[in-house]
């Protein structure tokens, strides 16, 4: 795979969500469970990874961004080095939003270290990522196309510079956050860690994804999703299929007292 056929892949995906009312259904409900059901029309909030993501559809006061050159976004960058970048003053944002997005990145502690420069003081990331669940494992690690390596020994990918989207590893957040909590002590320094809660089973699957569009109707998925998020608030251990965890910026010299 290439810078290229990346972006084009991207580019098609991107076109098919207004087609799929089930996924954008499922979005809506995500994005909300993000940021706890609250008004945040008024807040600066970037979003990293907006390649395929709808989020300034329900949000439009987000700032769009990707690694990927696509056509409409706010911002053209990539995010490890969103230090560096100066279309973003430092200390401008309440928010940094990725969605799927974490388990991309080469460096994701390294990104998540320098995007503290970007958030005010009590600004805050917000991330959703796959959970490997009893009943999620099977499906991340024998029907999703992306990787599955949890025999990695520290949380990086292997550099793949000319194709941004391709390299992944899916386990390596929930690693992070949830096996690896010695991967965290640098983290631990800048962010108060909370876990926000785990979100949907079966229901994002069902939707056939960014890539397909499964025939469910429409009226029949909203039931179905229902149902799905009861049986993840309740059985998430065996249930749950991703989680969502939010690490806000500490001021100098407070302490880390909480975690994932």
């Amino acid at each position: 795979m290439s810078y290229q056929s990346d972006l084009e892949i991207t580019v098609q995906n991107k076109s098919k969500l207004s087609g799929n009312k089930n996924l954008l259904l499922w979005y809506e409900h995500l994005f909300s469970f993000q940021f706890e059901g609250k008004d945040v029309s008024g807040l600066d909030i970037l979003e990293v990874g907006s390649g395929t993501s709808p989020l300034k559809i329900f949000y439009p006061n987000v700032i769009t961004s990707d690694i990927l050159s696509i056509e409409g976004l706010d911002f053209v960058f990539d995010c490890h080095k969103i230090g560096e970048f100066h279309g973003i003053q430092n200390s401008t944002l309440d928010l940094i939003v990725l969605t799927n997005v974490l388990h991309h990145l080469q460096k994701p502690l390294n990104f998540l270290i320098n995007a503290r420069t970007k958030l005010k003081d009590n600004g805050s990331i917000i991330i959703t990522e796959p959970y490997f669940s009893w009943i999620s494992s099977s499906i991340y690690r024998f029907i999703h196309h992306e990787a599955v390596d949890s025999s990695i020994k520290t949380p990086e990918l292997k550099s793949e510079e000319d194709s941004p989207l391709s390299s992944a590893n899916v386990v390596l957040p929930y690693l992070v956050f949830f096996k690896k909590m010695e991967w965290l002590a640098n983290v631990n320094k800048y962010y108060q860690i909370e876990l926000l809660g785990c979100f949907s089973s079966l229901s994002y699957f069902v939707t056939g994804g960014i890539s397909k569009c499964f025939p469910i109707p429409h009226i029949l998925y909203k039931i179905i999703f229902k149902f799905d998020r009861s049986i993840t608030k309740y059985f998430p251990r065996i249930a749950a299929s991703f989680f969502t965890v939010k690490l806000t910026k500490k001021k100098a010299g407070q302490n880390y007292t909480g975690s994932a």
